[in-house]
């Protein structure tokens, strides 16, 4: 039965088994800031994709979403990779675990895994695309007046954003500030030089300079 939390602007949240396992375990292992934004990134993803006419499945997409951002827990602070990994890892356990046929587990890996990585996603398949649009929609903006100001009323309305600018950022920070290194050559760097003193990121011209290459 669909019910007023499964539904917002046309879209639904699949009903199925593994769909209400994963919204389970989000919400109960994140707190409520990325459990929100989880849940718009995929209605937004999914009115994205109803726009550009892609033929995605709903529930690899809603896995996508909701895994995302996990990697930013405290118990993947001393992982040593980028968060987004560590996302895209507990996806991949959680989807094995309830036998998830591999296409569909690289599909949702790559989906998270990538992310934060502009310019590719969008050439990539479509819930691997999407994923990216839901982010980049409730993070960045982009695309923000591709919907209706209906659709997004009624998204917020059911995942609220109070002060969301601020907080998104903090937990970034929170999440990436004990492993900096995983911040060379992405976004996440920006992050660390707003916010954290004496953070220096990485230099890729540096980097090709100072190898251990003599020419």
């Amino acid at each position: 039965m669909t019910t007023d939390l499964e539904i917002a602007a046309g879209v639904q949240v699949p009903a199925t088994a593994l769909a209400r396992e994963a919204t389970e375990l989000i919400r109960d292992t994140t707190d409520e800031l990325i459990y929100h934004h989880s849940r718009r990134v995929y209605f937004f993803g999914s009115l994205q994709g109803r726009g550009r006419d892609l033929s995605f499945d709903p529930e690899l997409l809603y896995l996508g979403a909701m895994f995302h951002d996990v990697g930013l827990n405290e118990e993947f602070h001393g992982s040593g990779r980028r968060f987004e990994v560590d996302s895209a890892y507990e996806a991949k356990r959680f989807l094995q675990a309830h036998g998830v046929p591999e296409d569909s587990i690289r599909r949702v890996w790559t989906a998270i895994a990538l992310h934060t990585t502009p310019g590719v996603p969008e050439f990539m398949e479509p819930e691997v695309a999407l994923v990216t649009a839901g982010v980049e929609y409730d993070v960045l903006g982009i695309g923000y007046e591709d919907l209706s100001a209906e659709d997004r009323e009624a998204i917020v309305a059911l995942h609220p954003r109070p002060d969301f600018k601020r907080r998104i950022l903090q937990a970034f920070t929170d999440g990436v500030r004990p492993k900096p290194r995983t911040t060379f050559g992405n976004v996440k760097a920006d992050v660390l030089e707003h916010f954290v003193p004496g953070f220096e990121r990485g230099d890729f011209v540096r980097t090709i300079l100072d190898s251990r290459w003599a020419e």
